[in-house]
């Protein structure tokens, strides 16, 4: 890569741009790039050092251009596949990813589990990387033998243009809720930002959206074509039925007048969108569903998806659910399979949008048995605060607030009875907790097997 905007990462021979941000800018460290092996700078002000520098307007569309001219022909030559929308983005670009891997097309994947390919795992800052960041990993996939990659697309990442280059062979819509509204402000932005991902589309590409989900018809019209899945029987991919348990979930779905059916091991209904959505995807890319069927069996949801440990009688489920329809989905979900209570743990982050959190509030209390009340990344807001605002949209009592979510996850555990679902929400893969600006090690999953450990005998 010739081109490097962190100054502790430049190597010898690169061009540094100065890129300036919120908090940090690159102009500040130029002479710490070129201490570094720095031979020229991009900058947007005059600056005195031993090496050429090109002044520009903005280093931040120097650096987009610089790359597309560079590299995009490169990258280009792998099929990307984008999903977007508000949930199911990662379950659907997880599942997309396994089954082209078995298969047999080499395919990598690039979203809020890291990025992955072949044996390797690596984690990424964002859901979608920066734009050099990108840039470099798929560069990566193309000199690794890669055929396909597998993006989740964020609201932001599309509003940046971090994929500022690119061209789409499918994309995928999964659904719209709210979210990110702190940045966004209105649905009507929040849905626009989604669908620029329309403009990276190639012109024959394929694109595969939730037609139970309004804001579907808002990326066909855009496109003038595309694929439906859902429960309608008018649809391209028609889910006619559906057997979910705890354990699996057995699908009914036609195609072109032909009948299937598929039994996955994840569990609830928006999974069954998830994984018809993948099907539909890797369909269109020429797979026959018979072969896609059939390698089902081996798929797993990522980690922290509805990820279910048996313990104290019950089953704990560690879910990545932190907006309100997500969380409503969950619990709806579980409420169709328990035999007993459903317990939820949930809270909501701290410097995010605030408008949520009352809806959080009311939706986990209204909607199961029993909620534990807690602390989700507070950042540099006060937990209490963040709570207080919570509890303005509460209006039971089937509840209790702990802060710790250590303690609220133990707590949880602990009140379990035979055949209870305890949901342990908000947080899915993460193993930390951020609090103020410093990261502290706190995995749900490690917390509820550290129980079993300590409480359980083999």
């Amino acid at each position: 890569m010739l081109y490097e905007t962190d100054s502790r990462k430049v190597k010898n021979g690169q061009i540094f741009v100065a890129l300036k941000g919120h908090t940090v800018d690159g102009h500040d460290y130029i002479e710490n790039a070129i201490k570094n092996g720095a031979i020229k700078v991009i900058a947007e002000k005059e600056v005195n050092c031993s090496v050429p520098v090109e002044i520009v307007p903005s280093t931040e569309e120097y650096l987009k251009h610089a790359l597309k001219d560079a590299y995009a022909d490169k990258v280009n030559k792998l099929k990307i596949i984008g999903i977007t929308g508000t949930n199911g983005k990662t379950t659907t670009a997880y599942l997309t990813y396994q089954l082209l891997n078995l298969l047999g097309e080499k395919c990598g994947y690039l979203g809020t589990l890291g990025f992955k390919y072949n044996d390797i795992a690596e984690e990424t800052d964002n859901t979608t990387p920066n734009i050099l960041v990108l840039y470099s990993l798929l560069l990566r996939l193309v000199d690794e033998g890669c055929q396909t990659v597998v993006m989740e697309i964020s609201s932001h990442a599309l509003s940046f243009e971090r994929m500022y280059g690119l061209h789409f062979d499918a994309v995928a819509f999964t659904n719209l809720t709210e979210d990110h509204l702190d940045y966004h402000k209105t649905m009507e932005n929040y849905l626009n930002a989604k669908l620029k991902i329309i403009d990276y589309l190639v012109p024959n590409g394929k694109l595969i959206v939730n037609g139970d989900d309004e804001a579907s018809q808002k990326f066909i019209d855009k496109f003038h074509k595309g694929v439906r899945i859902g429960f309608d029987p008018s649809y391209d991919y028609y889910i006619k039925n559906t057997n979910i348990t705890p354990s699996k979930t057995n699908i009914e779905f036609i195609y072109n007048d032909k009948e299937y059916q598929v039994t996955t091991n994840l569990t609830s209904k928006f999974n069954v969108y998830n994984y018809i959505t993948a099907l539909a995807i890797v369909n269109s890319l020429g797979y026959d569903i018979e072969a896609i069927i059939n390698e089902t069996y081996k798929l797993h949801a990522p980690k922290g998806r509805c990820e279910t440990h048996k313990v104290n009688g019950g089953y704990a489920v560690i879910d990545y659910a932190h907006t309100p329809d997500a969380v409503e989905k969950v619990i709806a979900a579980y409420n169709e399979l328990k035999t007993n209570r459903v317990i939820t743990i949930v809270g909501c982050g701290g410097d995010r949008d605030p408008i949520k959190r009352p809806i959080m509030g009311r939706i986990a209390t209204e909607l199961s048995d029993y909620a534990i009340l807690t602390s989700d990344n507070p950042r540099t807001e006060d937990p209490a605060k963040i709570m207080e605002d919570i509890l303005k949209g509460v209006t039971t009592d089937n509840y209790e607030v702990e802060l710790d979510r250590r303690t609220a996850i133990k707590k949880g555990i602990e009140m379990l009875e035979p055949e209870d679902i305890l949901l342990i929400l908000g947080k899915g893969h993460e193993d930390y907790q951020i609090i103020g600006h410093t990261k502290i090690h706190l995995d749900d999953a490690e917390e509820v097997e550290n129980w079993k450990k300590e409480h359980e005998k083999n």
